[in-house]
């Protein structure tokens, strides 16, 4: 092990001829940044929807102001709003709230935040990461709730359908609930609890039900602070922090009627749910004859809703799923209940792809089935109860487009009149007008700016085009659109998708280094999908890169069989299809030189890309890792139990970086923040342990002060590009 940074800025490669300029690529996203415009439309509604207006940047400092007539599609375009024939007032609605701007500055423990949403129209969830940069994470919906994960301090934004900013919240220690009223936002912890004291009453304020869980020893992690600000000598850090395998609480229901008496629910089939605070909530029947709660059992093999009658205590399953490997419980277990006719919408995987079903709640039988095919739902956006309508987001609905691209959908609830609302091959996102009648469709290719266009709810046929977004001044600074590419996965039959992205100063003519920007998780997909200026990968691109990104097997919206790959199996990383993929685009593209592939990754990105020198180094010859979860043992129980399994068993041993420590061989530069709370900063300090304990050569640089990612520092960014140059462009 040694330490190592390069303070040069400028290396000349022999093998390309040409110079390295790292100023260029670290000004790169300053230099790219308020190039696009007539991208983003936050529409204003009259009260009978007969017009809309929104106001659009078409240059730096120049914005002009549309109104639709959405009869006619007709536009009139205008400086101001009194141009519009519309009073000046209506202004007020985009300037009345004035919100603070902030941005997350570090990653601290695993949380959550909880979204109420009570007003009559949906509103956006944005993080906004350590850049100021929004990345959208969909929508919180009229009258429901949203359970979001997050870090402790990291910062969110909530807009409304017109870009008007609600709040900007920030991530605590402990799980937060927000209520959001259109007055502000409401801590719902410390303003306006939203259940008992003691548990969740009935509606007829008759009945109380809450868990009593016995107390269990939490595992404890110890953080070094080293240099504290204002202050000579180091901090000491204990958090909570719970590891696969831990002892888990139990809880056990009890009803307490209104004369005090308590019935203890039998805990025969919820006897080893996977909770982490020992906590289950209930959701109750309108008439208070039975209250339901779901059971996620430990391992993530068996899910249920169970019923329990109020009167009596006992408990009845009324729907399951069950797997061999796992169930998706974060992503694929929405559920609905339809209590005026006693019915349950339920969401399942359980014929190979994410679906919809509609069971008798009573009798637990299924009615019929709503949605079927070999393609995904990823959302639900809207049920209808009057028109017995669901309204969704799917993907993998064409068979020539690219499956990951989302489209709006729907459906009657008996699995009738199934109709495909939006057409545009691209990914696309979707605001809907206040009564619905209308939809604002925004779309964009990864390769392709958005597109954004009025269409009607009823049909999906189109109203009007509203914008194509302008990125002239964008390719003016040289950068360029990414290049999407498909091939054939490892068993020849599956497309694996992804894009790869060059310098500015591109020429076909020259060879480049190709370096993978890797992130395996299953949880997910992560491919660009949509036009962004991809600022962190193109930043590599400029020091004469080839970049590419891609999904392969074990990743998530691909169906269960393509996602099952990573069941007791994080080490596949879908490394297979990977390198199929890298060496197809390369047969017909004689400027990628196999002979120098590199690759990166942070987090569960960073124990992928270690591992890429463990089981790979035929192909990949240098990676850097940072803040790995190289151990799964090592790492949060959520995360790792969900795809590793319960029992602890070998199967963690087989996918641990620390253990393959030996096999070790290409260049490897692992990073850690010293004040990681998510992924345990020892997971990576036993991997150092080990690779020294085989005698193996490496670079390892732990940065001081900082959290998770913290490769994304400017200090851990450039030693990542200095290193990846050293080695791939000597």
């Amino acid at each position: 092990m040694f330490f190592r940074f390069a303070v040069t800025c400028l290396v000349c490669s022999a093998a390309s001829a040409v110079p390295v300029d790292f100023e260029a690529a670290v000004t790169l996203p300053a230099r790219t940044e308020n190039k696009v415009f007539r991208d983003r439309v936050h529409a204003n509604w009259s009260a009978d929807e007969e017009t809309l207006w929104y106001r659009v940047q078409t240059a730096p400092e120049k914005w002009e102001f549309v109104l639709i007539n959405t009869a006619t599609g007709t536009r009139k375009e205008a400086s101001s709003l009194k141009g519009l024939g519309l009073p000046e007032k209506e202004a007020e609605k985009t300037t009345t709230l004035k919100i603070e701007m902030r941005q997350t500055k570090r990653t601290g423990e695993s949380s959550a935040l909880k979204f109420i949403n009570k007003l009559d129209q949906d509103v956006d969830l944005y993080w906004i990461n350590q850049q100021g940069e929004r990345q959208h994470y969909g929508d919180v919906h009229a009258g429901t709730e949203r359970e979001q994960h997050t870090f402790d301090g990291h910062v969110w934004l909530i807009t409304n359908r017109t870009g008007e900013h609600l709040a900007v919240v920030e991530g605590g220690a402990q799980a937060q609930t927000f209520i959001i009223d259109g007055k502000g936002i409401l801590n719902a912890e410390q303003k306006a609890p939203t259940k008992p004291k003691h548990g969740f009453r009935s509606p007829d304020g008759l009945c109380v039900v809450f868990t009593e869980a016995q107390k269990v020893e939490r595992r404890k992690v110890t953080i070094v602070e080293s240099t504290p600000d204002g202050v000579v000598q180091p901090k000491l850090k204990v958090i909570d922090y719970i590891k696969p395998g831990d002892p888990l609480p139990k809880p056990q229901w009890v009803i307490e009627k209104a004369d005090g008496t308590k019935i203890r629910v039998a805990r025969d089939i919820y006897d080893n749910p996977f909770t982490e605070n020992g906590e289950l909530e209930a959701v109750w029947a309108p008439d208070s004859s039975e209250f339901y709660f779901n059971y996620n059992q430990r391992g993530h093999q068996l899910f249920r809703v169970v019923a329990v009658n109020a009167m009596t205590g006992a408990a009845r399953v009324v729907v399951e799923e069950t797997s061999n490997t796992f169930v998706d419980y974060t992503k694929k277990t929405w559920r609905h209940w339809l209590h005026s006719t006693g019915e349950l919408i339920w969401m399942s995987e359980r014929d190979g792809w994410c679906h919809l079903y509609l069971y008798d709640a009573k009798t637990g039988r299924l009615k019929n089935r709503i949605t079927q095919g070999s393609w995904p739902i990823r959302e639900v956006l809207h049920v209808d109860i009057a028109m017995r309508e669901i309204w969704f987001i799917a993907s993998g609905l064409r068979e020539k487009e690219d499956p990951y691209h989302q489209h709006l959908c729907r459906v009657k609830m008996d699995g009738s009149d199934f109709k495909q609302l939006t057409e545009g091959d691209g990914n696309h996102r979707i605001e809907f007008s206040p009564k619905r009648e209308y939809f604002i469709d925004t779309w964009s290719r990864a390769d392709m700016p958005s597109v954004t266009q009025l269409r009607h709810s009823r049909d999906g046929s189109l109203v009007c085009d509203l914008e194509r977004a302008d990125v002239s001044a964008l390719l003016a600074t040289g950068w360029r659109l990414p290049e999407r590419f498909v091939a054939k996965g490892r068993d020849g039959k599956t497309d694996i998708y992804g894009v790869m992205i060059k310098p500015s100063h591109f020429d076909p003519a020259r060879k480049y280094p190709v370096v993978e920007n890797i992130y395996a998780g299953p949880h997910a997909a992560f491919a660009p999908k949509e036009f962004d200026r991809q600022a962190r990968m193109y930043q590599l691109a400029e020091l004469g890169f080839i970049i590419v990104k891609l999904d392969g097997m074990g990743t998530n919206f691909r169906g269960k069989a393509f996602h099952d790959v990573c069941w007791k199996n994080i080490k596949d990383a879908g490394f297979l299809d990977r390198k199929r993929w890298i060496t197809e685009a390369a047969k017909t593209r004689p400027w990628m030189d196999l002979t120098r592939v590199g690759i990166y990754g942070g987090s569960a990105g960073g124990q992928n890309a270690m591992r890429a020198l463990l089981d790979h180094h035929d192909f990949y010859k240098v990676a850097v890792a940072d803040c790995g979860c190289h151990d799964n043992r090592m790492d949060k129980i959520w995360w790792n139990e969900q795809w590793m399994g319960w029992p602890v068993d070998d199967s963690y041993v087989k996918s641990s970086n620390k253990e393959d420590a030996h096999k070790l061989q290409g260049h490897l530069l692992l990073i850690v923040g010293e004040l990681d709370t998510n992924v345990d900063p020892a997971s990576t300090m036993q991997v150092v342990a080990a690779l020294q304990k085989a005698g193996k050569t490496f670079d390892f640089m732990p940065i001081a002060g900082a959290g998770h990612g913290a490769a994304e520092t400017p200090y851990g960014s450039r030693l990542r590009m200095e290193f990846l140059v050293r080695h791939l462009r000597p």
